[in-house]
């Protein structure tokens, strides 16, 4: 018995296999890649095959895997070439979010096709089983005999029939890929970054234009990449406040505007100032559109394993950010006081610009005064039922002005200038004081636009330090467009209360050039 079910359990699992494989490797699926909607077909290949399109050649690389992958790149918005080279250029500076995207959607194609590939390994056997023994040597002589065979022939024969075997092969032949290294398509006089050194291109049909295009692409990826990633590193030589025992460091980033670069150089500023969680105050993106998606696949990876929490700015139109970002691991804000880091209680709204509506509970169609007066509204509720909020969390800090100014929260967060402020007391009538303090551009935008070789205006983040469930200093780092560092000092938040300590914790110091003033004067409104 025992040696009977262990045939079958082998039986099964060779099936389970082979199923599964032809299951995984015959599945396509569709997903947003590089700002296109494009098409995955796994292999077997062990290759990650880019087919691009008529303008640029093919790309592939080794996968460093068994699986590989056709990655089809369908329709984009991009009107010219020399926008969508630029794009791919600013993606390549931190490709991590697109190999995090595709990687786990063929992690997904491939439980799929392993569940599948399981229960249809099954089916073969029920029938074995089903059949039974007596029954399976019946038709085994019916197989073998006079009748069997010619009824047996004949299907194979109707089979081969219908099948037309003979017209396989026979249409026009496709004449083999010319593959060959990046290197060599653009020749010796341009000089490749080391993680391109095993890049290939199919070079067949390809123009001395398109080699342009190419090397154009190349030349901005070396700059961008050069720039992000010397200023990750310097970041990592900051000498930034150390928080203390007992509090909690919270990183701001905002109107980043599809500016991924910037992403590592966040992050490597967080980890200096010790940060385990982030706010984002919005504008993620320049439009809100689904192309935008790597944006956000990029800041979700780079801090996919802190506490993150987010608002949309008035630039990520419609619902696609928010619904994208929660889907990611985002926490959102549906008018309610949540739980925050460091014991901290949050409020937060979507900006009401971003998608013509409020998202204030159920109701729709408010104006940015109404949704102002609702924040306020609600702060000063669960003020007064001795659940106060310690931030409030905006895209554009004129949300907040009626919670402070009614003395409702100790701190306003936001965006949306492109200009650091900060922090700015104000005095409510009870004589309690709360804080405004706005980020300047994450992303280095100038208007709405942040993609680019390198920053348009300069870079900021913040980082917000928490003890007792109260924000209690805040420092403002920002990156010249030059790649100098300004590091502002750590500013103590004075409530007048005795709960925060003025001056207590060491001020920052800058990082290349000596300290300097956060923010871009003259920079404009995202």
């Amino acid at each position: 018995m025992a040696l009977r079910v262990a045939a079958y359990g082998a039986a099964w699992l060779v099936l389970a296999v082979g199923l599964s494989l032809l299951l995984f490797t015959t599945s396509h699926r569709t997903v947003d890649v590089a700002s296109h909607e494009a098409d995955l077909k796994p292999d077997l290949s062990g290759e990650v095959v880019v087919r691009t399109g008529p303008i640029l050649p093919d790309v592939r690389v080794d996968s460093g895997s068994p699986v590989g992958v056709q990655i089809l790149l369908g329709k984009t918005d991009v009107a010219d070439v020399e926008a969508l080279t630029q794009r791919y250029a600013t993606i390549a500076s931190n490709p991590d979010g697109q190999v995090a995207k595709v990687t786990g959607a063929l992690q997904e194609m491939a439980v799929d096709a392993a569940v599948r590939g399981a229960a249809l390994a099954v089916l073969p056997l029920m029938a074995w089983v089903a059949v039974g023994r007596t029954r399976r040597r019946r038709l085994y002589r019916h197989l073998v005999s006079r009748g069997g065979i010619v009824t047996g022939t004949v299907l194979v024969l109707v089979g081969v029939g219908l099948a037309q075997p003979w017209h396989w092969g026979s249409g026009p032949t496709r004449p083999p890929e010319e593959w060959q290294s990046l290197q060599d398509f653009l020749g010796p006089e341009v000089s490749l970054p080391a993680e391109a050194a095993d890049v290939e291109v199919l070079a067949a049909g390809v123009t001395q234009s398109t080699r342009r295009i190419v090397s154009s692409l190349v030349s901005s990826y070396r700059r961008g990449e050069a720039f992000y990633a010397k200023a990750a590193e310097d970041a990592a030589r900051l000498e930034l406040r150390t928080p203390e025992e007992g509090e909690t460091v919270v990183l701001l980033v905002t109107d980043r505007h599809d500016n991924v670069g910037m992403d590592a150089v966040a992050r490597a500023i967080g980890d200096v100032g010790g940060a385990t969680a982030v706010f984002d105050l919005g504008d993620d993106t320049s439009t809100g559109e689904t192309w935008e998606a790597f944006s956000l696949d990029s800041v979700s990876t780079t801090f996919e394993d802190w506490d993150r929490w987010a608002v949309a700015g008035n630039h990520d139109n419609g619902t696609f950010v928010r619904e994208y970002m929660e889907d990611l691991g985002w926490t959102y804000f549906d008018g309610e006081v949540i739980d925050g880091p460091g014991g901290s209680r949050l409020l937060g709204v979507d900006d009401p610009r971003s998608s013509g509506f409020g998202d204030w509970r159920d109701e729709t169609g408010l104006s940015f005064a109404e949704v102002e007066e609702r924040v306020a509204d609600e702060a000063c509720a669960a003020d007064e039922q001795g659940d106060r909020v310690s931030t409030l969390i905006v895209h554009d800090n004129n949300l907040g002005d009626t919670a402070l100014e009614r003395g409702c929260v100790d701190l306003v967060v936001a965006g949306h200038t492109h200009v650091q402020d900060g922090p700015t007391p104000t005095v409510a009538e009870d004589g309690r004081t709360g804080y405004t303090f706005v980020t300047g551009t994450t992303g280095g935008a100038a208007y709405a636009v942040a993609l680019g070789s390198k920053l348009r205006r300069a870079a900021g983040v913040a980082l917000v330090t928490y003890r007792d469930g109260r924000p209690v200093g805040i420092q403002g780092v920002t990156l010249q467009t030059n790649g100098r560092y300004d590091v502002d000092a750590w500013m103590p938040l004075d409530y007048g209360d005795g709960d925060a300590t003025p001056g207590r914790g060491d001020s920052g110091t800058a990082g290349r050039n000596g300290g300097g003033s956060g923010g871009n004067d003259g920079a404009d409104a995202g």
